[in-house]
């Protein structure tokens, strides 16, 4: 890309950061004390992460299947409560196992 383009486009994307994070600081002077919107501030990064990575988890494996299949380990052993840790090692175990069983069908 030519520095001519590429100088506004980099303009352009940091005065649009700086935008979104100075103004609720300027227009936000005191502490804020409706539930809704601090129940709504609280979850929000939690939803901004969950709307990234989960078509993304669709398409990191070569068949949907084994994708599906991982998200639903995944699924089972969190509301079974167990750690981060686990819940990853055997998502990602589903996957392995049902690409390794899709190459024999």
């Amino acid at each position: 890309m030519r520095y001519e383009r590429f100088l506004p486009y980099l303009l352009t994307m940091a005065l649009v950061t700086y935008l979104l994070r100075v103004v609720p600081l300027i227009l936000i002077k005191r502490k804020i004390k409706n539930r809704f919107i601090l129940s709504f501030l609280h979850y929000m990064p939690y939803a901004v992460l969950s709307v990234m990575t989960v078509p993304a988890v669709f398409f990191a494996t070569d068949h949907i299947f084994s994708a599906v299949a991982g998200v639903a380990i995944a699924l089972l052993l969190a509301f079974r409560r167990r750690d981060l840790l686990t819940v990853a090692i055997g998502a990602s175990a589903g996957v392995f196992l049902t690409e390794l069983l899709m190459r024999f069908f």
